[in-house]
């Protein structure tokens, strides 16, 4: 592609995006995880899509706002893809499903049930959304030099919509079983866009409720220092374990 070539929605070059690449939703967690790099800029910034690079530990890193939801969240990734990412690490916030994980808990992803509407107009159902498993052994292993001994790690399930309707939610099947770590609506699209593109992608996610003590998401509140403390937490172990791919 010719390096001059701007993409039309991240509005970055190609030149302008390293090989490892942290994708947050948030555009302002994006600007405070740029906070960690040294030599940070900012490439980019256009609708949801925010985007700095820099350097982490000495390692070209870039970090990138995908928004909410998978069908956005889609673009974000496949123009990462076409700039050169090779590592893509997602870091967002989750719902847990299972009993015992506490607000502002981390959890890694070893893969995700595609239950996120976009997917499915990429690849087969039958073909699987899995973590890269050097991307979860390098979250496991930053977690614990981070002072988590014991990380929560496992299946998410990736759902297209956050408040219910009239229709049965597969998560309240999944919720039953105890069988899935959490809920989050954009892991599922960027492994399977990674796996057909041949490059490692993987999740760490900070919950932010329990589905099995608060299951009416009308008294959700995400914004509790506990999980703000949290997700400072996360997008130190994701860089850690980012640079070892850079």
């Amino acid at each position: 592609m010719d390096s001059e070539q701007r993409m039309p929605s991240l509005r970055v070059l190609p030149s302008d995006i390293a090989g490892c690449v942290l994708v947050v939703g948030d555009p302002q967690r994006a600007e405070e995880a740029s906070h960690l790099l040294d030599d940070a800029k900012e490439v980019g910034f256009f609708r949801e899509y925010r985007t700095f690079t820099g350097f982490y530990q000495g390692k070209r890193i870039s970090i990138s706002s995908h928004g909410v939801g998978s069908a956005g969240a889609n673009v974000c990734f496949h123009e990462l893809i076409k700039c050169g990412a090779h590592t893509i690490l997602r870091a967002g916030t989750c719902g847990a499903m299972v009993k015992g994980i506490r607000d502002g808990e981390l959890i890694i992803a070893t893969g995700a049930l595609r239950e996120d509407g976009c997917s499915e107009h990429l690849a087969p159902m039958s073909y699987p959304a899995i973590s890269d498993r050097h991307v979860v052994a390098a979250l496991e292993r930053s977690a614990i030099q981070h002072g988590i001994p014991d990380p929560h790690v496992g299946l998410v399930i990736t759902q297209a919509y956050f408040y219910p309707g009239m229709l049965p939610s597969e998560v309240d099947v999944w919720l039953k079983t105890g069988l899935v770590m959490a809920v989050e609506m954009e892991l599922a699209t960027l492994l399977v866009m990674a796996g057909l593109n041949k490059i490692r992608a993987g999740g760490i996610f900070t919950s932010d409720g329990n589905l099995t003590e608060e299951p009416d998401p009308n008294i959700y509140d995400p914004h509790r220092q506990v999980v703000t403390e949290g997700k400072a937490e996360m997008l130190k172990i994701a860089l850690d374990a980012l640079v070892s791919f850079a």
